[in-house]
């Protein structure tokens, strides 16, 4: 056996074709810089809520611990897709049928990787995948180890960073299998309206690609309006039967439970038949103690509203204090502030941006670039961060006025120079 073939290992070939994480990139990025130790560090570059998680949650699954002693049915329980489509109700208006039109999944970010593994055929020449960009990098890993090519469509500034579709070509959606829908967005916070939804719908019917509609920030937002969600969307367009819809949803966010790894999928019944038949062999069951905390949260909106009063909180003291030094606004919904970098600052780079915030305020954010691919000529997210307020008030609020002083050492040290 020659060197080359020892030292290799056996894997599948699709593997080599991913891309390293955004958090890996910058670590290897931030490895030789060390933050200053004047400061306590405050992340604010994962999105991972940081609120307590709710009694009623914690006290659900300690009153469901005999449940460990059985093996659980890939497709839930009745009670849990029951307490799942009464809250699709009390949401959205919708009636959908718990036994076909709706199954609970291990978070939002595993459905979203096994989805496409079940609606993609690699055999058909050009399969492709359609993702906005920037986007959460689950979408592009899951099409490549599908079989598939990756498409993009850009966020537009002048749309308040919603998604330019028109940047996708006839020829392109003719090839299209798949299309990943973020609203709210990750990581600008856009929304989709009515009218979007509706060419979406168009643009599938004539080239029968399954849309994937990732909501799991739909229950974090500012204004009295609630999100729109996909499958409310198709219902007032007509669509009862959610053709080629599956949304995505999830309890990480909504109820602050993010290590408990619960969500649902819910649209199309067909679909979801060859989803359970793909998850049953993929062995994706939802632990029996889970699912009786899911449906304590799916069933209480009390702790939803307190937490997101949390999080308009947070926004409303942050948000004008970076709005006057960074290009910012308030988002439409999610939990991320997407903010320009200055340009007189390292030439409005992000990267460099954050890694001289880190090295000076021990402050970590994440560059909006490594959220990104170069598309149409661009990369979306260059030039700006991404700031994840999930941290207490007080915390977020202190981070805030560090990126405030830093951003204002740079106009002393041109005063400086120029006095």
């Amino acid at each position: 056996m020659n060197a080359a073939a020892a030292s290799s290992v056996p894997h599948n070939p699709l593997l080599d074709k991913l891309h390293p994480y955004p958090f890996e990139r910058l670590r290897a990025l931030n490895a030789g810089i060390t933050p200053s130790a004047a400061y306590r560090p405050i992340s604010l570059g994962i999105g991972e809520p940081k609120h307590p998680a709710p009694k009623l949650i914690e006290d659900a699954l300690m009153a469901s611990l005999k449940g460990l002693s059985g093996y659980p049915a890939t497709a839930g329980e009745p009670a849990l897709r029951e307490a799942i489509c009464a809250w699709l109700q009390r949401r959205y208006g919708l009636s959908l049928n718990p036994a076909s039109q709706v199954l609970p999944v291990n978070g939002s970010r595993e459905a979203l990787f096994a989805l496409a593994q079940t609606v993609i055929d690699p055999s058909r020449a050009g399969a492709t995948v359609v993702c906005p960009n920037p986007f959460y990098q689950i979408y592009e890993g899951a099409a490549l180890l599908a079989g598939a090519q990756t498409a993009f469509a850009n966020s537009d500034p002048a749309k308040n960073f919603a998604v330019d579709w028109s940047q996708i070509d006839e020829a392109t959606w003719a090839r299209t299998q798949l299309l990943y829908v973020c609203s709210p967005g990750n990581p600008t916070g856009a929304v989709m309206p009515l009218d979007e939804w509706r060419m979406l719908f168009e643009l599938s019917d004539r080239h029968g690609f399954v849309i994937a509609s990732d909501e799991c920030y739909s229950e974090i937002y500012f204004r009295d309006e609630a999100p729109l969600g996909g499958l409310e969307a198709a219902a007032r367009l007509g669509r009862a039967d959610f053709k080629n819809l599956i949304a995505f949803t999830s309890l990480s966010k909504r109820s602050n439970v993010p290590g408990m790894r619960s969500g649902f999928v819910a649209g199309d019944a067909a679909l979801l038949k060859k989803f359970l038949l793909y998850r049953t062999y993929h062995g994706s069951a939802m632990s029996p103690i889970v699912q009786a905390a899911s449906v304590a949260a799916w069933n209480d909106e009390a702790h939803v509203i307190e937490n997101r009063a949390q999080y308009r909180a947070k926004f409303a003291a942050v948000t004008p204090l970076l709005a006057a030094h960074m290009d910012v606004a308030l988002p439409d919904a999610g939990f991320y502030l997407w903010c320009g970098v200055p340009h007189h600052i390292h030439g409005g780079d992000d990267i460099a941006f954050a890694q001289g915030l880190l090295a000076q305020y021990n402050v970590a954010v994440l560059p909006g670039s490594l959220l990104a691919r170069e598309a149409h000529g661009v990369n979306p997210g260059a030039g700006r961060i991404r700031l994840a307020l999930v941290a207490e008030s007080a915390e977020c609020l202190e981070a805030a006025q560090r990126i405030v002083a830093y951003i204002e050492s740079f106009s002393t040290s041109s005063s400086s120079l120029s006095s």
